[in-house]
């Protein structure tokens, strides 16, 4: 096969004289009149140390299943050098003005807050970290943080030979590279730019300063690279390589398909072909790899099974995006703007209540590869911009708690108003709500639904300090007169043409009792009419466009975000629809949301009418509403 003439091919071309380190760690030169052996010590000394005087790991990074994230992953930018197909879609994506994205000091107090917190490793992402003019001055001030014991970088390896020297000096200790394919012609055509032979220096550059591994990323795609898996795992016969095996995942833009994944098990049968002896290494704590040696080889292979078998239960990761958003899973589309609460003047203990709460509403698993395929998400190169919605209080009072930027992915039931917060100086701040149960009933997994329609691709609204100005809830001001009748009686529409723009947004719910057959058919989703969770959720994000054409004297009303949520409520053998609208007009959405909320509901009993008749649909009602001259509205 072709497999080992190639591999001896690219030895030569990498070399194979590098010094390595078994910790994984760089080999840096010992200090003038300080022996290496001292250094190593002192090391030691100081490890041991830490290990002995270790606090209890943080409850704010501890989640409800308690998993302890002391894993953060700093996306720098989110521009690249290169356009891989994967990664960023064709036409490109719309960048982040400067001005929204986090500056370096807003980095570095976020590091600085999470690293206290229990966080010892940050991984810096990008887009392409290594384009950031500043990077090799923000990993040496990430250095100096007392705790931090790993700083690593993920690039594309165009800028690594030539920053590497520095970003090793200052104290970078980790490597992974992404690299595709171990054909130039068609590197080129998979990342839309040149660049094969930069990569290759500076992964040789890598291996001769001593890092050990150097993790090679390689996304597998079906009728793209899969017939390259044994070229790739025959590099690690003499080089210190981890040559990571990636699933084909589905972001947004990337027109991922099922077909064209390559699962982990075909992916393991086809090295074990050539190599029967393959040996499977033990796992790491917390790894999202699993790790297989070729006895007698110098490096080892791994395998990221995201898709397949994923790692949800010893996830450890958060991400923070350029923009300043919290992710708290890769695959999830929550997030919480950390950049507009630092810019509103939070103090630490505030921005660590945020953030507690972001982490305890993460949920045990991601939603599976076809629901994950099918949910918007950021393209991949924003993943480590675009602010689709948040679940933390934006910097104004104004909006609810549970506003359409609060909606994130569905929980557990419970009363509503156990989800409000307390009071933080005007903002609500939402409490860490009980996690999601698991199973309803017996034996069966809870089924979530959520949607996303955002138009307004600048988010201008998302921006501090643009939100239309609003006095916090209050007394509400009523008419004492209907709007929608002339001084005759006759039933006519409001002129809104001279009034104010401003920011509106509105959330409604309704509530459909299925009765227990009903339930069970939609839990376990085996209606003969097809998904009736989806089918309700399409059509009340379409409804809520239309809502102008169904009732009579409402405005049309451009929106630029409307989201469904379905849960299931096993206690009444109910579903709990909630739909949240958000425009920025001279009137409100008020009934955007609540047309929403009533034609899922409809929706839903057109879907199992064959079921039962038995359906009750109820308490379709606003929960809130923000924005307009008559002030805001909360439901107690």
């Amino acid at each position: 096969m072709a497999a080992r003439p190639l591999s001896r091919m690219l030895r030569r071309l990498l070399g194979s004289s590098a010094r390595s380190c078994s910790s994984g760690a760089p080999v840096t030169q010992p200090r003038p009149r300080e022996s290496a052996q001292a250094a190593s010590e002192e090391l030691s000394r100081r490890r041991q140390f830490l290990r002995g005087h270790a606090a209890p790991f943080s409850a704010i990074l501890t989640d409800s299943f308690g998993r302890q994230h002391s894993y953060l992953r700093i996306s720098l930018t989110e521009k690249c050098n290169l356009r891989c197909q994967y990664c960023m879609p064709e036409e490109g994506v719309q960048l982040t003005p400067k001005a929204n994205l986090l500056t370096t000091e807003e980095i570095l107090t976020l590091a600085r807050l999470f690293v206290k917190e229990g966080v010892d490793k940050i991984r810096l992402t990008g887009g392409e970290p290594l384009i950031r003019p500043d990077v090799v001055d923000i990993v040496a001030q990430l250095q100096q943080l007392e705790g931090l014991r790993t700083i690593g970088v993920t690039t594309n390896g165009i800028n690594l030979a030539r920053l590497l020297p520095q970003l090793q000096k200052v104290g970078l200790s980790a490597i992974n590279i992404s690299l595709d394919t171990l054909v130039p012609a068609k590197f080129e055509f998979i990342v839309r730019r040149k660049g094969f032979h930069k990569v290759m220096e500076g992964i040789h550059k890598a291996i001769e300063l001593g890092y050990n591994p150097v993790k090679v990323n390689c996304v597998v795609m079906r009728g793209l690279n899969e017939d390259e898996l044994l070229d790739f795992a025959a590099l690690t016969e003499g080089l210190p390589l981890d040559v990571r095996f990636i699933e084909y995942m589905p972001f947004d833009g990337n027109k991922w398909n099922f077909k064209k994944m390559v699962s982990y098990k075909e992916m393991l049968d086809t090295v074990r072909q050539q190599w029967p002896e393959l040996e499977k290494l033990p796992e790491e704590e917390s790894s999202t790899a699993k790790a297989f040696k070729i006895p007698g080889f110098q490096g080892q292979i791994s395998f990221i099974t995201s898709m397949s078998e994923h790692f949800c239960g010893t996830c450890n990761r958060l991400r923070i995006t350029a923009d300043g958003n919290l992710k708290v899973c890769l695959f999830g589309n929550s997030e919480v703007s950390l950049r507009d609460h630092l810019r509103a003047g939070a103090s630490e203990q505030e921005l660590l209540r945020i953030i507690g709460a972001a982490v305890g509403r993460k949920k045990r698993q991601h939603a599976g590869m076809f629901s994950i395929s099918q949910m918007k998400n950021r393209p991949m190169i924003l993943i480590e911009l675009f602010l689709m919605f948040r679940d933390s209080p934006p910097a104004n009072p104004s909006i609810s708690s549970w506003d359409a930027l609060h909606v994130e992915g569905l929980r557990s039931r419970m009363s509503f108003s156990s989800q409000m917060a307390t009071l933080w100086k005007g903002y609500r701040v939402p409490q860490t709500p009980p996690l999601a149960q698991q199973q309803l009933g017996s034996g069966s997994f809870q089924r979530h639904y959520t949607s996303h329609v955002d138009s307004n691709a600048n988010s201008k609204c998302l921006s501090p300090g643009s939100w239309a100005s609003a006095a916090p809830s209050g007394p509400q001001l009523t008419s004492e007169q209907l709007t929608h009748v002339d001084s005759e009686g006759r039933a006519a529409m409001v002129d809104v043409g001279k009034k104010p723009d401003t920011e509106r947004v509105a959330v409604a719910s309704a509530v459909v009792l299925l009765g227990p057959v009903a339930f069970k058919l939609v839990q376990q989703n085996q209606l003969k009419k097809g998904d009736a969770l989806v089918v309700a959720q399409l059509a009340g994000v379409q409804a809520a466009k239309l809502t102008s054409q169904l009732i009579p004297l409402c405005h049309h009303v451009a929106l630029s975000h409307v989201q469904v949520q379905l849960e299931l409520d096993s206690t009444r053998h109910a579903v709990e629809i909630r739909a949240s609208c958000r425009a920025r007009g001279p009137t409100g959405v008020e009934m955007e949301a609540l047309t929403s909320a009533a034609v899922a509901a409809l929706t839903l009993y057109d879907m199992c009418k064959a079921v039962s008749r038995d359906i009750v649909l109820e308490e379709i009602k606003l929960i809130s509403k923000t924005g307009g001259q008559r002030g805001d509205f909360h439901r107690a």
